[in-house]
């Protein structure tokens, strides 16, 4: 792909209200598929599809762990990915505003209080 093919993916991997939702979760650090799961409340193939969508896009990171993948926010190559990452995921991001945010972080929050490290891992 060119720069600008790679910056079209960019933006059409940002084109989706769950893939947004899932950047937000990510902005506490690294997760489970599970913890994005719970969030979310959604199936883990679903989560799976969209977090590929991000990996490719080269917003996300992944990790394997025992059965488990683990994601984080990805460090941006481009001045230009890095900006907009930061704008979606920073301090005062307009993500942190939405009524879906607020029920994602609701349902991170429970799960982790109630999580079953043996489940996760």
């Amino acid at each position: 792909m060119n720069d600008m093919e790679t910056l079209a993916f960019f933006f059409k991997a940002l084109a989706d209200p769950t893939r947004l939702r899932i950047l937000r979760c990510l902005t506490h650090g690294e997760l489970c598929v599970c913890d994005i799961m719970a969030a979310l409340d959604m199936p883990q193939s679903t989560v799976s599809r969209h977090l590929a969508t991000l990996r490719h896009a080269g917003l996300v990171a992944g990790r394997r762990g025992g059965k488990w993948m683990y994601y984080r926010l990805a460090e941006q190559d481009s001045h230009l990915a890095g900006s907009v990452a930061e704008m979606l995921t920073g301090p005062g991001s307009p993500l942190h505003d939405f009524p879906e945010a607020r029920g994602d972080e609701s349902r991170l929050r429970h799960h982790f209080e109630t999580k079953d490290a043996a489940k996760c891992d």
